[in-house]
């Protein structure tokens, strides 16, 4: 680290060192760092009145965490358990939706749009992003709903009679969930991908490779690592999303981050909130570093 920090100094001047240092160091140390330390340590107190905060009753436990394993202790938390399978499993299927969408994307923006038409690629990329995120959940509501836009395609072509309910489905969910985060993914992919030498491609094709064969031998073992960056960043964001869940989501679908809010906010249980807050953190950490050595991706290669 010190090292580092001389050469960023000696390349960029020491005022833009320390700048860019300090800057850092407060975005992890009070941003991320301090929050998060402050959040287990309430996740592992009872809910008290606030008399009472800081008093002989005030010590740690793990009812808490207790409770989202065994409930009110008949049994296992099916509920809850079931609700936190059911966000990871959506995360995983969101995230695999956008690596099929954007590796294609990539390449193309990588190594087959020049000039103008890679401009206007990148410019519909980035432009509908410029619409707020809550506006962007209800247009997909719009888009997917009983009288929407499919519906009505759907019926004018005759592919079917009746309004598909996709909001009840979850398609409507997983579409913009998809959506919301296809930035992140595409130019995670382009960012490995541009760094592939055209060369190899056309002697892989010179050699009679096929294109499966071009992208499963030498394309992709050079955008892995952007693949797991893009990934790794979809899986977490869908996996603690919460606007999208409860615009998107049909009646019967409940998403793990919707349990948090409910006891954050209408329950006021600030510690058992905390305390699903972090079991959501941790669970989405272990499932990507696992995931990390099952296809063999460091954190190193991930940051590059």
């Amino acid at each position: 680290m010190r090292s580092f920090f001389r050469e960023f100094s000696h390349r960029h001047g020491l005022g833009v060192a320390l700048f860019v240092g300090t800057g850092v160091l407060f975005w992890i140390i009070v941003l991320i760092v301090l929050p998060q330390i402050s959040m287990l340590d309430v996740s592992f107190r009872h809910s008290l009145p606030r008399s009472e905060i800081g008093g002989p009753k005030d010590v740690h436990t793990l009812a808490n965490y207790s409770y989202f394993l065994f409930g009110n202790g008949s049994g296992l938390n099916r509920l809850d358990i079931g609700v936190l399978v059911k966000t990871l499993i959506a995360a995983v299927f969101v995230t695999l939706i956008d690596i099929v969408i954007c590796y294609p994307i990539a390449f193309i923006l990588a190594h087959s749009a020049t000039g103008v038409g890679a401009r206007l690629m990148v410019i519909g990329l980035i432009v509908p992003f410029w619409i707020n995120e809550i506006l962007r959940a209800f247009a997909f509501r719009v888009l997917f709903g009983a009288t929407g836009v499919i519906n009505g395609v759907g019926q004018a072509l005759g592919l079917w009679s009746a309004p598909v309910d996709f909001i009840r489905a979850d398609v409507a969910l997983y579409a913009g969930l998809a959506y919301a985060y296809v930035l992140l993914m595409v130019f995670s992919i382009y960012n490995a991908v541009e760094t592939l030498d055209r060369n190899q491609i056309e002697a892989a094709r010179d050699m009679g490779a096929s294109w499966w064969r071009v992208h499963w031998r030498v394309v992709l073992p050079v955008a892995k690592p952007g693949i797991a960056s893009g990934a790794t960043m979809v899986f977490m964001l869908t996996a603690g999303a919460l606007a999208a869940p409860q615009i998107l989501g049909g009646p019967s679908n409940l998403w793990f981050t919707q349990l948090i809010y409910q006891w954050f906010n209408d329950a006021g249980d600030w510690q058992r909130g905390s305390a699903y807050a972090t079991i959501l953190l941790v669970v989405c950490l272990v499932f990507v570093f696992l995931m990390m050595r099952v296809f063999r991706v460091s954190i190193g290669a991930i940051g590059r």
